[in-house]
């Protein structure tokens, strides 16, 4: 029997606003996410992309649909069940998010702390080798205060690899990063996928990464389709 999708929705619709204010930015999307199998997301600005991000890694309450996520269904789900949900749940926002009075190190190692039996010593070490691998090791022990915007969004991609997530939702995580190191990131979280058969759905208007993807979807208008993949020049 195959396995269950790590995503899987069903006619979901949203909304934001009341009364005449009311706006529905999600109509019907259907969509379905493989383990180990990467995704890419791409349409206009404020066409509901990142809703359905915030959607699927079980930060705002389903409203009308079918949500189901590594095999639990999201629409009536409690708050705890939510939060418990997210402990499997690798998510990068353009937002970064790092607690400034921690370093780089230390907010990675918050990502690890989610993992069970690991003693401190093989979380630092493993956060270490996450922010080598994201080309932060010369760097362990800044604030986020002494780093560019772009080495910010590294640190926060190695925090969420470093929880082991069995989902990985990322919210134009190139946007901030030169052409190399961009695609030396999104060929980290393909390898994450492949090694550890994580699911990755990304939105990205990056057109450079787009090669990378086993599938392409579009959202325009609050509904999605599936996208026709572009022709892109081999890289030499």
């Amino acid at each position: 029997m195959a396995a269950p999708a790590a995503i899987e929705l069903k006619n979901l619709s949203h909304w934001y606003g009341v009364g005449s204010m009311r706006r529905q930015v999600l109509q019907g999307v259907n969509l379905q996410v493989a383990a180990g199998e990467v995704v890419l997301l791409t349409g206009p600005s404020g066409c509901g992309k990142t809703t359905l991000l915030t959607l699927v890694g079980a930060l705002r309450q389903v409203q009308q649909g079918s949500v189901q996520v590594l095999g639990q269904q999201l629409a009536d789900a409690s708050r705890g069940e939510r939060q418990r949900l997210r402990r499997s749940i690798g998510m990068i926002f353009q937002g970064h998010n790092l607690l400034r009075c921690l370093t780089a190190e230390q907010n990675v190692q918050m990502g690890s702390d989610l993992l069970p039996g690991m003693s401190y010593r093989a979380r630092r070490d493993q956060a270490r080798e996450w922010l080598r691998s994201v080309g932060l090791g010369d760097e362990l022990h800044k604030l986020p205060h002494d780093l560019s915007g772009g080495q910010k969004q590294r640190v926060a991609i190695a925090r969420a690899l470093a929880a082991h997530p069995r989902l990985l939702l990322a919210d134009e995580p190139t946007a901030a990063l030169d052409s190399q190191t961009g695609r030396e990131v999104v060929e980290l979280l393909r390898r994450l996928a492949r090694e550890q058969g994580c699911a990755v759905l990304m939105v990205t208007h990056d057109p450079r990464i787009l090669d990378i993807a086993d599938r392409l979807v579009r959202m325009e208008d609050g509904h999605l389709m599936e996208a026709e993949r572009p022709t892109i020049a081999a890289t030499p």
